[in-house]
């Protein structure tokens, strides 16, 4: 199981300033392994209750609340992350465990019991969790990311892009799923994540860009498009 506790700012920014940021920070930081040329994909099912408890959570700025999600980065992967994300105060922890692309597969069709063939004690608890508040799959969502890392506080810069949305399948797996644009395709989000403070080089380069801060997440603006959409 994999831990992590950092603060996150999220902000909303075009793709020139994307090209000229990810310039200078290649520059500075080091590039994600798996950027290669043009960064790498990420593809996340959400889950959520009936009653689309997280979203309203989310969207009513309440201070405790989580997020529940299967990542993968290659729909030809053999696993999958399920993580848990909590926002508590100014900090973001995310924990996330690695699960088979069976098990995976399994958890999107509500068979929450595989779960409890791991040994993390986070296994147990995401199980209790999803079976008493009923979580089911909710969208899918995928993007193109760049990642640069600075080892000072564990740093991570990132930028989405091409961020697209579907909920018509949850097949995390599936080569062929029907996507819808989450934002204008000149848009792209761009996150920071630290611990403790942001070292000045970095946060002088982020604060030349022309920039609103976001905040809402993927999941919600994917959720809002859907709930539009069906108005």
């Amino acid at each position: 199981m994999n831990k992590v506790l950092r603060e996150e700012k999220k902000f909303l920014i075009n793709i020139a300033d994307f090209r000229r940021t990810g310039a200078r920070l290649e520059r500075v930081m080091a590039q994600d392994p798996h950027n290669g040329v043009n960064g790498y994909m990420i593809r996340s099912l959400y889950f959520d209750t009936p009653y689309d408890t997280d979203y309203f959570e989310k969207q009513a700025g309440i201070e405790l609340r989580r997020k529940i999600r299967l990542r993968c980065y290659d729909p030809k992967a053999d696993f999958a992350m399920l993580e848990m994300k909590q926002k508590q105060g100014s900090r973001q922890l995310k924990r996330s465990l690695r699960v088979s692309r069976e098990d995976a597969v399994r958890l999107t069709k509500g068979d929450y019991e595989v779960l409890l063939r791991y040994a993390e004690p986070f296994a147990a608890e995401i199980y209790g969790f999803m079976k008493t508040r009923v979580y089911v799959p909710r969208t899918i969502v995928e993007y193109h990311r760049k990642a640069f890392i600075a080892k000072e506080n564990r740093i991570r810069v990132t930028f989405d892009s091409r961020i697209v949305s579907t909920e018509s399948c949850f097949d995390l797996f599936s080569d062929h799923l029907n996507m819808n644009p989450v934002m204008d395709p000149y848009d792209v989000v761009l996150e920071v994540k630290f611990n403790g403070f942001l070292l000045n080089y970095i946060q002088s380069m982020i604060n030349c860009i022309d920039k609103s801060e976001l905040s809402v997440s993927k999941y919600v603006l994917a959720r809002h498009n859907a709930y539009q959409t069906h108005l």
